[in-house]
């Protein structure tokens, strides 16, 4: 070949397409769909086409609310039911002598109050309803003829009944009101497991795995076993984000925050976090409902860097919920539990007098006593370098080197599980780190390559103390 100017082209390196899984994470919640696949949705998506694809459901439900606050790509494992939602007895506070019934099955938990507006019967009363316990409610509608309202996107089918005396038109007065409440559709514990059981073989890239659907501290073990055989048999390093039960009926604030600090104690996993935080929340499809902020909290970890705390505040970080979106905290009164909670490892949600936004109070995660990690910043970082430095190690595998001068050998090796930790240093992820190749290895006898990995974390403001006084004006 004759000589000539020739030009090689070196891609890659923007690192465009490097995609290292931060923030990815993936959803197992029940939904009517089936798939034997995980279903993955991105940040483009309209809530139509999610409902589309994940059905009515708590698992759609819950994708909403991490797509709308900053996830761009979900792997979904659909779980179906296995106790279908349920409907309370419908409770009459009404003079008027029609009666109210139910029928369907709900998708999701909803607090249900219907009101007469206008007296009638049949094609002439008037009613509004809300699905959120009387925070909003619909515009005003007529009792249709036939008696039928589907209450859109809940499953449900209201039939007013008219009165047996002769005067009808007294069926349905003003101020009338039928108030139910209903269950959102569950999977049981072994479901949960089943599903996170086939993660094993899934090797796309996330970090983090959401178990949608309220739940007891008897799946927060169970789980927090799961994820030590992922991490330590399949190489799987997984942060696992889980929600806490709602309290009862009647159960007092203070009594539900003592029974959530008493449960903790069965559980001690740096990787196990338990989102405690209730609010009531306006969807990204319109609808009002109590939920549980764990989707909240999936979407704030998808748009954050892995050492960031999610419970940031300043403006630039887009870390706040807005209050014309997160309404209220549930239940209510309890801010005096936060605290509490927040000490017992939950993660919780808070306002600052002076910032118009809810945040995170801190991303706690469930480590047992005396761990260096903390909070979910310190275990996104620890998680990323076994994943990255792993990457590299992998290359190495079954290298030969010369038995002359295994030391040296084995820090030149080392030099390239060196790299994705100044890569994490650049980034500001982390401060610093160091390999030391541990002396005197006798490759022959146990052909293993041994290395100690030490890292400086990035260092956290979670208080600031002022001290203010007066003092004499300069001489100058």
């Amino acid at each position: 070949m004759l000589r000539d100017v020739t030009t090689n082209i070196t891609d890659g390196l923007l690192g465009l397409n490097s995609n290292k899984g931060d923030g990815v994470h993936l959803k197992i919640g029940v939904s009517p769909v089936i798939s034997d696949t995980p279903i993955v949705i991105t940040g483009n998506m309209t809530a139509t086409k999610i409902k589309e694809l994940l059905g009515l459901s708590p698992l759609a439900d819950k994708v909403m609310d991490s797509i709308e606050n900053g996830s761009s790509r979900i792997y979904c494992i659909p779980v179906s039911a296995s106790t279908a939602g349920s409907r309370s007895t419908v409770e009459k506070i009404a003079t008027g002598s029609g009666s109210l019934s139910v029928s369907g099955n709900p998708y999701n938990a909803f607090n249900v109050i219907i009101k007469i507006t206008g007296q009638g019967r049949r094609n002439s009363a008037l009613f509004i309803y809300s699905i959120d316990g009387g925070y909003s409610y619909s515009d005003e509608l007529t009792v249709p003829l036939t008696g039928q309202y589907e209450i859109p996107l809940t499953g449900l089918t209201i039939t007013f009944t008219e009165g047996a005396e002769s005067d009808v038109e007294t069926s349905f007065l003003v101020g009338d009101v039928f108030k139910f409440k209903t269950t959102a559709p569950t999977m049981t514990n072994s479901d949960a497991l089943a599903s996170i059981d086939k993660l094993k073989y899934f090797n796309e890239y996330y970090e983090l795995v959401h178990i949608v659907g309220e739940s007891q501290k008897a799946l927060w073990s169970a789980v927090s076993e799961q994820q030590v055989v992922l991490a330590t048999s399949y190489h799987k390093p997984l942060l696992f984000v889980l929600e806490a039960y709602a309290p009862d009926d009647n159960e007092n604030v203070s009594a539900y925050a003592q029974r959530l600090e008493a449960d903790k104690k069965d559980v001690k996993n740096t990787d196990i976090q338990v989102v405690a935080a209730r609010s009531l929340y306006i969807g990204m499809d319109g609808i009002t409902r109590e939920i549980n902020n764990a989707g909240i909290v999936c979407g704030l970890y998808s748009k954050s860097e892995v050492h960031q705390s999610i419970g940031k505040t300043r403006d630039t970080s887009g870390m706040g919920i807005s209050k014309t979106k997160m309404l209220e905290l549930r239940p209510n009164g309890i801010e005096e539990y936060i605290e509490l909670l927040d000490t017992a490892k939950y993660l919780t949600f808070r306002s600052y007098d002076g910032l118009d936004s809810f945040f995170v109070t801190n991303a706690r995660v469930m480590s047992p006593e005396g761990s260096d990690y903390r909070y979910a910043e310190d275990v996104r970082v620890k998680n990323k370098i076994i994943r990255e430095v792993r990457k590299e190690a992998l290359q190495l595998l079954q290298d030969d080197i010369d038995l002359e001068d295994v030391q040296n050998e084995l820090e030149t090796r080392a030099k390239f599980m060196q790299t994705p930790l100044d890569d994490m240093v650049k980034l500001k992820e982390i401060t610093s780190a160091t390999i030391t190749v541990l002396e005197g290895q006798d490759i022959i006898m146990t052909e293993k390559m041994s290395i100690v990995i030490r890292y400086v974390s990035r260092g956290y403001i979670r208080e600031i103390e002022v001290d203010l006084g007066r003092t004499k004006p300069s001489s100058d």
